[in-house]
């Protein structure tokens, strides 16, 4: 049995809120929720899908919390990781970067040899540029809790169900 995580920073409100839902659409107890604030790298690899939390602070940078778990991350061998990133962004306060915490996430597995799922279609989303596009879609689930909050439900039902497709 594949172990899955969801991995988030316990003191965020709305990206929690998203774990919460994910975990929730995946009817899993197998899901185990882990902070992103005391991720270390044994604990990261014994998961054999990882599901990310990652917003979007300032002007298109990474949650601070990330600071401390990102030089780990660039030194490990990620290829037989299966990792879907799922981001917090607002596309009319901030449409010049839109996403790019997922975006600078997504680089940084990637280099690691990291298999990507979850990309998602831009289809709906009014943005001027994001670091999370590759090919006209997303690297993760876009989240814009400011925009289209009514949007959050089906997004991450749907989201979730092509997760599940991906990690099997």
């Amino acid at each position: 049995m594949n172990k899955t995580a969801i991995i988030y920073s316990f003191n965020t409100k709305k990206t929690g809120k998203v774990a919460e839902k994910i975990k929730e659409a995946f009817n899993d107890d197998q899901v185990e929720m882990v902070n992103a604030e005391l991720i270390d790298e044994e604990l990261f690899m014994s998961f054999d899908q990882i599901i990310m939390g990652v917003a979007t602070w300032f002007d298109g940078e990474l949650p601070n919390f990330w600071d401390e778990f990102v030089p780990a991350l660039e030194d490990m061998d990620l290829s037989k990781k299966k990792i879907a990133l799922y981001g917090l962004g607002d596309q009319k306060g901030y449409p010049e970067n839109f996403l790019d915490g997922v975006g600078i996430m997504a680089e940084i597995l990637e280099a690691q040899g990291a298999n990507l799922v979850g990309f998602t279609s831009v289809e709906g989303y009014e943005f001027e540029s994001s670091r999370a596009l590759r090919d006209e879609q997303f690297t993760g689930l876009a989240i814009d809790f400011e925009n289209q909050g009514s949007m959050n439900k089906e997004r991450i039902a749907a989201w979730v169900d092509q997760l599940k497709k991906e990690f099997a």
